[in-house]
Parts: structure tokens; C-alpha cells; sequence
């Protein structure tokens, strides 16, 4: 009986011994210099009702981070109110609870003026 627990000790030891191990990787990357023309312009027409949308983030948006959570809240809001291209003068409304492994956002609300962009013109010359 006393040598199946030296047995099962030494098991247990080499088992600790060869647990899972973090294997980190790293990179360099390289700069691209490019600068990205547009010979268009075009006008802003910016709707005088504010609107106000409050978005429940999934999983998976969450795991984005903030930033991508609010980017996230203010395309959800355009498609809801009317398809408009960009949200002006947005403002985030940021509700988080703290857990025991950090804190989870619970909801944005984002407000802003929708608008579209319009008259589309070619610019002529440099």
C-alpha cells in the first residue's frame, strides 16, 4: 500500500513538472509610406434632429475592446435611423460593471446628427 503512494506521488510530481507552458511569438513590421489620393469632393448634409441609440454589445464585439465598441454603437445607430454616412458631433454614454476579472460594458448609448454626403464632384488639376 505505502509503495502505490510513492507510485502515485512520483506520478503526480512528473505530471506537475511537465504542465502547459506560454509560447510567445514575436514580429517586426515593416512601414509603408502611401498616401492615398481622392480627386472627389463632396458636400455634408447634416439633418437637424439629433438622434439618440443605445446598442447591447455581444461577445465578441466586446472582446474588441472600447474602440470598437463604440464603433460598433455608432453603425448600429445609422442603419436604425435612416442610413446615413457618418454620425457629426458624437457623444458616448459608457455603462460598465465591474466583475471579478475586470470590467464588461453593459451598454452605449450614442447620440450625434446624422448625415449623408452629397453632390459628388470631380476636382480638376493638382
Amino acid at each position: 500500500m505505502k509503495a502505490n503512494k510513492i507510485i502515485l506521488a512520483c506520478c503526480m510530481a512528473a505530471l506537475g513538472m511537465t504542465s502547459c507552458t506560454t509560447v510567445t511569438k514575436t514580429a517586426s513590421s515593416i512601414n509603408v509610406d502611401d498616401i492615398l489620393k481622392s480627386r472627389n469632393m463632396a458636400e455634408l448634409s447634416v439633418q437637424d434632429t439629433r438622434i439618440s441609440y443605445t446598442f447591447h454589445p455581444v461577445k465578441s464585439i466586446r472582446r474588441g475592446g472600447l474602440a470598437n465598441i463604440k464603433a460598433a454603437a455608432v453603425s448600429e445607430a445609422l442603419k436604425q435611423n435612416g442610413g446615413a454616412d457618418v454620425l457629426v458631433e458624437p457623444q458616448f454614454e459608457v455603462r460598465q460593471r465591474r466583475g471579478l476579472f475586470g470590467k464588461k460594458v453593459k451598454y452605449v448609448t450614442v447620440t450625434g446628427y446624422p448625415a449623408k454626403y452629397v453632390k459628388f464632384e470631380t476636382v480638376k488639376g493638382e
